[in-house]
């Protein structure tokens, strides 16, 4: 085998492997931030959040200074992800098994909301940005 043979391969061998580490340290059921489940209607601004086994997206970016409701989607949901909980709003609330469940936040500004399952195991927040 040449040098050149050599270098493509263990090449091939350093890409491979940051691929596949940056992917291993993605934690599982955590989502990129996505601005598709952020939208505005009627003046007041909707997060929609997926409860089941956690929250989904994880982290989610909305505009700060615009009325806020957060709208929890369950669908089959029986773990502790049916219970969520806003300690900084004094929000404790069950969500159905199967449905939608909108909570109201208020205006906040720039800052981080965070909320949990009831356990307290499955984080998510809302980047409130100017």
């Amino acid at each position: 085998m040449n040098a050149t043979s050599l270098s493509i391969i263990i090449a091939a061998l350093f890409i491979g492997g940051a691929i596949l580490f940056t992917l291993s340290n993605t934690p599982s059921g955590q989502s990129v931030p996505s601005a598709n489940n952020v939208s505005i209607v009627n003046g007041k601004q909707i997060i929609e959040i997926n409860a089941k086994g956690g929250y989904s997206p994880r982290v989610s970016v909305a505009k700060a200074g615009v009325p806020t409701v957060i709208r929890l989607i369950t669908n089959g949901t029986f773990d502790c992800s049916s219970y969520v909980r806003i300690p900084s709003l004094g929000i404790s609330k069950a969500l159905p098994q199967t449905g939608s469940t909108d909570i109201d936040v208020g205006t906040a500004g720039a800052g981080t909301l965070q909320g949990m399952c009831g356990m307290g195991m499955y984080p998510f927040e809302v980047n409130f940005q100017d």
